[in-house]
């Protein structure tokens, strides 16, 4: 089934029909888009300069705010679609937690309705908790039977070491080099993408780093490797750590690993790496957990989960749930062994958690996952991905810059590179890229080690007219970059002459470039 790009109109009235009148009122407010004709003063509750300077007086300056030379204030979102206080309308390319799309009606409604009725700690019985953690485990494969509910990525994560320490009595952690798991404290310590930062704490003795698995610009590359197993080869560093801890008397716990890592620039394992890094870690006393936070509930399209695109054999010990799993709602969760959820509960610690597995997060969660098997979002990732990646190398034979395009399902990686033999990344431009995105009503973001990937995680109501509009404007921003020169080298006279001129802007965003109509019979077709 085919999902249709509609105007915001038409997403409007589909979903009144949808939400039924029990709650419409509930509704209209909640997703603030009854009709044009609501005001944006009915969404707005402060002028925007009175937002910044409240934010600025009362939320930590730590708080990272996108575009803060210039910030959006976001007031609706319907769909894959979010609009600013003066109506603009913007394309999420970026927003992974609205999985199946903004103000989702089926979702809304089932937060409302549960909402209305009662909202407790599960400590008391409530069907919720149980019809989702059966439909929950249903979707995995079949020896993780057995949930615990959170709220919150950053808290599966942390659980998820507490079950892996508790069951092998054992304490070091092996993580991924570029690697972010979570916020907590127990987390930064296993994310070199936090703790090796200039103000990080550096890596605790207990964390052991193995090499991320990118056959692009990382350790072993698949140009200087032909023909031979990438998997084998990033694998092998996970078994020599496995070693060199034993030999320093360190016992490993636990091997965690995005299935798909996010932060560390949309980086895709190569075949026969999982495989073989479980099989090491289990040797060697430990347990796989697979964080799925990011890249689960039918992101990478054919599977439900990233991990299964190693092979069907390949099941973790533990795996842990969220964003996606509420579609902006606070819920996640812990999928394990029983075997492990035993030694857990041996431990005599009782868990408890205050809103983990509410009836409200449940109702939320079980929607979502019905939404995404009703509408086959999974098929409709694949096919609108595929046909996205495709356009993107296309576009790649066109622009040097892209040094590759990576990914699966509607979780794409776009890396750019000063020159493709060296792969010196391109941080300044990709910087450049996302700010004249955002002025042409695009919303992306740049992560990596170097912030120079483009990352497109978009809700997966992502259609293929989003697609090709996106790819037709980044053709537009790449093609200005190379007309007007912007590519040139910092502190050149030519560059010096550009920075002065009175249209140049004196913030990160550089520049705001128009093209002309010759440059526009340029863009390619795709």
């Amino acid at each position: 089934m085919a999902i249709k790009c509609m105007s915001q109109a038409e997403v409007i009235a589909s979903r009144f029909e949808t939400i039924g009148c029990g709650v419409y009122q509930v509704a209209r407010t909640l997703l603030c888009c009854a009709s044009k004709e609501v005001t944006m003063d009915a969404q707005e509750k402060l002028p925007k300069s009175e937002t910044v300077r409240l934010r600025k007086r009362h939320v930590g300056q730590s708080c990272k705010l996108f575009y803060r030379a210039d910030p959006l204030k976001i007031v609706r979102a319907v769909g894959q679609y979010m609009y600013d206080e003066k109506g603009g309308q913007y394309l999420d390319c970026i927003n992974n937690v609205a999985h199946v799309g903004h103000c989702q009606p089926d979702v809304v409604k089932a937060a409302c309705d549960q909402l209305a009725v009662l909202n407790t700690n599960n400590r008391f019985l409530h069907d919720n908790l149980v019809i989702c953690a059966r439909k929950l485990t249903s979707l995995m494969p079949a020896p993780l039977s057995i949930c615990f509910f959170v709220n919150s990525g950053s808290e599966a994560n942390d659980l998820a070491l507490r079950l892996a320490r508790s069951h092998t009595k054992n304490h070091d952690i092996i993580t991924l080099d570029h690697a972010y798991h979570g916020h907590l404290t127990s987390l930064i310590s296993i994310s070199p993408y936090k703790f090796n930062l200039p103000g990080g704490s550096g890596k605790a003795e207990w964390v052991h780093v193995a090499s991320c698995p990118d056959v692009y610009r990382g350790k072993y590359r698949a140009v200087d490797y032909p023909g031979q197993d990438m998997g084998k080869m990033y694998a092998d560093e996970v078994l020599d750590i496995c070693k060199k801890a034993r030999g320093g008397g360190h016992t490993i716990a636990a091997f965690i690993a995005e299935s798909l890592q996010s932060c560390g620039g949309q980086i895709i394992p190569p075949d026969n790496y999982l495989r073989n890094v479980y099989r090491y870690v289990r040797e060697a006393g430990g347990v796989c957990i697979a964080d799925e936070v990011q890249v689960g509930f039918g992101r990478v399209g054919k599977h439900w989960w990233a991990f299964q695109l190693q092979g069907e054999d390949i099941v973790p010990d533990i795996v842990t749930v969220g964003k996606p799993m509420g579609n902006g709602h606070p819920v996640a969760a812990v999928i394990t062994t029983l075997e492990i959820a035993q030694s857990f509960k041996e431990s005599g610690i009782e868990y408890f958690n205050t809103y983990g597995g509410n009836p409200v997060s449940c109702a939320v969660a079980i929607a979502v996952m019905d939404v995404l098997e009703r509408q086959r979002l999974r098929e409709h990732a694949t096919r609108v991905g595929n046909h996205l990646l495709n356009s993107l190398r296309q576009l790649a034979l066109k622009h040097l810059i892209i040094g590759d395009v990576r990914g699966v399902g509607l979780f794409i990686g776009i890396e750019l590179v000063e020159d493709r033999e060296n792969r010196i990344p391109a941080t300044a431009k990709a910087q450049h890229i996302v700010s004249r995105m955002k002025e042409e009503y695009i919303l992306v973001s740049s992560d990596g080690p170097d912030r120079n990937v483009l990352k497109l995680k978009p809700p997966l109501v992502f259609c293929q007219e989003n697609a090709d509009h996106f790819v037709k404007i980044l053709d537009e921003v790449l093609t200005e970059m190379n007309d007007d020169e912007v590519t040139m080298e910092a502190g050149s006279p030519q560059r010096q002459k550009k920075a002065n001129h009175p249209e140049f802007e004196n913030s990160p965003n550089e520049k705001k470039i128009k093209i002309d109509d010759q440059q526009s019979e340029k863009i390619i077709k795709v």
